[in-house]
C-alpha cells in the first residue's frame, strides 16, 4: 500500500501540479514565447498528464502495474532532471523573466520535487521487482 501511495503522490506532482503551475502567463500564455514553443509546452503538459493517468490506472487497477507506473514516473521526471542538468548546453533556465527562481534553501523546487519522485520511483520499482521475484519463487 505504501508503494501505491508514493506513486500516487509522485504522479500528482507531474500530472496535476505542473500543469497547474504552468498554465499561466509565465509559460503557456507567455507573450514573449514564440507560438511554436507554447505548442510544445502544451503538448508536453498533455503528454505528461496522460502518462500520469495511465500510471494511476496501472497503480490502482492492474495487479502487476506498480513497476510499470514507476518506469513512467522515472521517464517523465528523469527527463526533467536531464534537461535541468543540460540547460547550459542549450541555453535553458529555470529563472523566470523577472529574474526570480522558485527555490528552497537555494535548490530549485523542480529539482527537489522531481528528485524526490525519481528516488521514490526507483524505490517502488525495486520493491515491485522484489515482489515479482518472491511471487515467482512461491
Amino acid at each position: 500500500m505504501l508503494d501505491k501511495i508514493l506513486l500516487t503522490i509522485s504522479i500528482a506532482l507531474y500530472a496535476i501540479a505542473v500543469p497547474y503551475l504552468e498554465i499561466n502567463d509565465t509559460h503557456v500564455f507567455n507573450p514573449d514565447w514564440v507560438a511554436h514553443a507554447r505548442l510544445h509546452e502544451v503538448w508536453q503538459l498533455i503528454t505528461n498528464s496522460s502518462l500520469g493517468a495511465i500510471g494511476l490506472w496501472l497503480t490502482w487497477m492492474s495487479v502487476d502495474g506498480k513497476g510499470k507506473a514507476s518506469v513512467i514516473a522515472l521517464v517523465v521526471t528523469g527527463g526533467f532532471l536531464a534537461a535541468y542538468a543540460l540547460q547550459g548546453l542549450y541555453g535553458g533556465s529555470m529563472v523566470h523573466p523577472d529574474g526570480t527562481e522558485k527555490t528552497v534553501s537555494g535548490i530549485n523546487v523542480g529539482v527537489i520535487g522531481f528528485g524526490w519522485v525519481f528516488v521514490s520511483s526507483v524505490f517502488t520499482l525495486v520493491r515491485a521487482g522484489r515482489l515479482d521475484v518472491m511471487q515467482q519463487e512461491s
